[in-house]
């Protein structure tokens, strides 16, 4: 895709500017494109929260501090995801509740990592997370109000990597909401 063009979700879903990151900028749009690169290589048809925390874990010193002593235990799990960890993922959507077939995307134009979707909780996470850096008043999303608002959901695949890796998500949801203050 072009620079400058806007990406049309599948089926007339509005979602995140994917291809027009600068809201999240430049380090946050590495991490969006860093998790649809990961569901391309994962198989997946859609980018999930549990890819968006994993592209997050991988370039953020902040969101690695945030999980603390529990970092090498999640990490071990987002890895199992990609070699049979996530297959019951596969093919149904995050959040739904059900075990629906991701229909494929009308549209997508082969750009590195576009399937065209995401699910329907990463993208709410990723619009809460700019609703979040507006309330700080930042002019872009940080790292933490990523997390924040993939830990907001407890049915999110993020949260459910986060509860078997032990992360204490009370902890950590106290932690981020002290940050935002700050």
């Amino acid at each position: 895709m072009q620079p400058g063009t806007t990406h049309q979700a599948a089926h007339g879903e509005s979602g995140p500017r994917t291809d027009d990151d600068a809201w999240l900028g430049a380090e946050q749009a590495a991490v969006v494109a860093g998790a649809r690169r990961r569901a391309v290589r994962d198989g997946d048809r859609q980018t999930d929260t549990a890819h968006l925390l994993h592209s997050l874990l991988e370039s953020d010193p902040e969101v690695r501090a945030a999980v603390g002593p529990h970092l090498a235990r999640l990490l071990g799990y987002l890895v199992q995801r990609s070699i049979g960890y996530g297959l019951r993922w596969q093919g149904s959507v995050e959040g739904s509740g059900a075990l629906a077939v991701v229909p494929r995307p009308a549209r997508g134009d082969g750009a590195a990592g576009d399937r065209g979707s995401w699910s329907p909780v990463a993208r709410a996470a990723l619009e809460a997370a700019g609703r979040r850096a507006r309330q700080r008043g930042a002019a872009a999303v940080a790292g933490t109000d990523v997390l924040a608002a993939l830990v907001a959901d407890p049915q999110s695949r993020a949260v459910e990597v986060l509860e078997r890796a032990g992360v204490p998500l009370a902890e950590l949801r106290a932690r981020l909401g002290r940050h935002a203050a700050d």
